[in-house]
């Protein structure tokens, strides 16, 4: 892919590098790998790039947020059990302006009462929860929609 390409953005939180490791009852066989391949298919058959990073830590994660403000079109995060934490990765989506899409791999309403909220919620312009990896797919799908409405 060429540097002309605009460039989506996907972030994946902590413990998503154990997809297909941990929990497969509740998070499937999928790897993170999977889903990484999966969106940057969708992204490419867009006309856009596709740059991921996974990290277990919060401040890694809003520092590639504030990096994207100039470089990436928008975001799909996976925030994983931040979602449910942190007002700061709310505040980072917030600060950049950027059209994002937040994904679950698991339908966090059928899950325990405090994942019932999600901080990110509300800064992101769509939640995708339950379809399990194919999650990603559908969300740079909502992402490259909105992005050609603009």
């Amino acid at each position: 892919m060429t540097d002309a390409l605009p460039r989506i953005l996907l972030l994946n939180g902590p413990n998503l590098n154990a997809l297909g490791l941990r929990e497969p009852e509740l998070y499937g066989r999928h790897t993170l790998d999977d889903a990484e391949q999966l969106a940057q298919g969708r992204a490419a058959s867009a006309g856009f790039g596709l740059d991921a990073l996974q990290s277990n830590h919060e401040g890694a994660l809003i520092d590639r947020i504030h990096q994207a403000r100039t470089t990436h079109a928008g975001i799909v995060i996976n925030p994983g059990g931040l979602a449910h934490t942190s007002v700061a990765l709310a505040d980072a989506i917030r600060s950049v302006a950027l059209p994002t899409i937040e994904v679950h791999v698991t339908n966090v309403y059928r899950r325990e009462e405090f994942r019932h909220h999600s901080y990110l919620s509300a800064a992101a312009e769509a939640v995708i929860a339950g379809a399990g990896v194919a999650g990603y797919g559908l969300a740079v799908d909502c992402l490259v929609e909105l992005l050609a409405e603009k």
